[in-house]
């Protein structure tokens, strides 16, 4: 099954922020428009009804003379001229957003019914105001500033830079709350390749709480660590303490034991205890590798000089010259020494009693795949995960040689730990396919080995 993709830690801290702090600025601009526009525009419209007011009263109670004069000083003093209202004065009204609807109901509130207000009247703009005198009606044109606007572009460029800064708050606080966990994850992953040393957390963290995290988990490595080589000591220790009663064994049974076939027999067996301590030892051993550009071909064929003299074993190999990949040729020869061996155990083809081994390479962009293939049984699908697994022994088709259960678990831990991939799987025709995917090295570091055939690799069927 593939994992479900969902968010780091990281993004869903900073989507959370993000989200609290979006919140946080519209409720702050709701108070603000209840607090502030209000009051405002309600001001705004107060200020230009009563200049109106004021203007008609002095209009009213003034002679026609006088009338006149007064227009005259309002428009020299105060930049408000006052015109007649005839019937066919063209007026444009206010656009939606240059003028609150607000004031507009509060100043129609103020005047009276028939109050109205206009962008521009006969092709001259500014801020007309129409009003009654008795039966007489009029044009109060106001300079534009007097109308106070409440909202606008500034409002909405500060709101942006508010969001702005918020979200970029929101990022530095989600980085600095994970970035404890990043490093406790990048330590787990270290400690779990069997990197030790590089999974050290800092013991000195200002937060109580991560600073406890820390030196515990700095403690648990280095317990783990300890179990690691005691472990290894161990079994180290076991191996070289067994050789010994082994090889007296061995001599033993040369010199006392008269029968040929009771000889053999114990030899063999013998021999069968030996090389489960070497697989011991192999499954012990420390996880590090020195890689380097390793030319596949001559690995193979130095495993296949070691079983060319087998009879019941049959190999088909398919590698393009100058095929190279980054590894350490040791542990390489290992694992496709194990394979062989595994192959010539457990994948013989039932009519001829012979192992036929299929051996493939090609490159395939920065990988090289490797597919060592026998024609036997196959093995159960609910099996396959497991035997890679330490000391598991698949059915009994596949068991009837003895061994450690070791084999295929060394070859998973060493491809592992020569940065590549292991996997097993059934074919359609019959048989068992090991399928390694390894690195392929930089053309600089073949090159600083050998000139590289170019050759077409053959595919793996």
């Amino acid at each position: 099954m593939r994992p479900r993709v969902g968010l780091s830690l990281f993004w869903r801290t900073f989507f959370l922020l993000s989200l609290l702090l979006v919140g946080s600025i519209v409720a702050w601009l709701q108070t603000f428009r209840a607090l502030e526009f209000e009051p405002r525009a309600v001001q705004t419209a107060q200020q230009i009804a009563s200049l109106v007011n004021l203007s008609r009263a002095a209009l009213i109670h003034s002679d026609s003379i006088n009338r006149v004069s007064l227009i005259k000083t309002l428009a020299d003093s105060e930049g408000v001229r006052i015109l007649p209202r005839e019937p066919n004065d063209k007026s444009a009204p206010f656009t939606e957003g240059e003028v609150d609807q607000r004031v507009l109901d509060e100043l129609v509130n103020r005047l009276g019914p028939g109050t109205v207000m206009a962008a521009s009247v006969n092709g001259e703009e500014g801020l007309w105001v129409g009003f009654k005198i008795d039966a007489d009606r009029y044009w109060m044109l106001l300079d534009r500033s007097r109308l106070t606007k409440v909202g606008g572009r500034t409002w909405l460029i500060w709101l942006i830079t508010a969001a702005g800064l918020s979200l970029a708050g929101a990022a530095l606080i989600a980085r600095l709350i994970n970035r404890p966990l990043k490093q406790l994850s990048f330590a787990a992953s270290r400690v779990r390749d069997g990197d030790f040393d590089a999974s050290r957390l800092d013991e000195k963290a200002v937060t109580s709480e991560i600073r406890e995290v820390n030196i515990g988990f700095n403690r648990m490595a280095q317990q783990l660590a300890k179990i690691e080589q005691d472990r290894a000591v161990m079994l180290a220790g076991i191996s070289h303490d067994l050789r010994t009663p082994l090889a007296r064994l061995r001599l033993e049974t040369e010199m006392s034991v008269a029968d040929q076939d009771a000889r053999d027999h114990m030899a063999a067996d013998i021999d069968q205890l030996d090389a489960i301590i070497d697989k011991f030892l192999d499954y012990a051993r420390p996880d590090h590798a020195e890689l380097k550009p390793v030319l596949l071909n001559d690995v193979i064929e130095a495993c296949l000089y070691a079983v060319q003299e087998q009879g019941d074993m049959k190999i088909n190999l398919d590698v393009s010259k100058g095929l190279y990949v980054l590894a350490d040729e040791v542990e390489l020869a290992r694992v496709i020494s194990n394979l062989l061996e595994n192959a010539r155990r457990y994948g013989k083809t039932p009519e001829t009693g012979i192992a036929i081994v299929d051996i493939a390479a090609r490159a395939r962009n920065e990988w090289v795949l490797l597919k060592v293939r026998d024609h036997g049984m196959g093995v159960a699908p609910d099996a396959l995960p497991n035997l890679i697994k330490p000391f598991f022994r698949g059915d009994a088709a596949r068991t009837a040689a003895t061994g450690a259960g070791l084999g295929l678990a060394i070859v998973d831990k060493t491809v592992q730990r020569m940065g590549g991939i292991f996997a097993l799987a059934n074919t359609t025709t019959g048989g068992l396919a090991a399928h390694i995917k390894l690195q392929k090295p930089k053309a600089a570091a073949t090159q600083s080995v050998g000139p590289e055939l170019r050759s077409e690799p053959a595919s793996i069927h």
